[in-house]
């Protein structure tokens, strides 16, 4: 399962309807996802890809702290 915070919502979308296969690095998962919710791949370049233990990936803004 990949969980995405963009724009504000969360989705929670299963990793073959994105087209995510495991071992993809973190540049061809903001590819899928900017062609998922078609914006320009810029968008998802500040985004952190948080891979979890049990293989889902928490895909967010990064955390400003201060």
């Amino acid at each position: 399962m990949v969980h995405i915070r963009f724009e504000g919502r969360s989705y929670d979308i299963a990793e073959n309807h994105l087209g995510i296969a495991p071992g993809m690095n973190d540049t061809a998962v903001k590819e899928r996802l900017s062609q998922h919710f078609d914006v320009n791949r810029d968008r998802f370049v500040p985004y952190i890809v948080d891979r979890r233990p049990g293989g889902d990936l928490i895909v967010r803004p990064e955390a400003v702290y201060g």
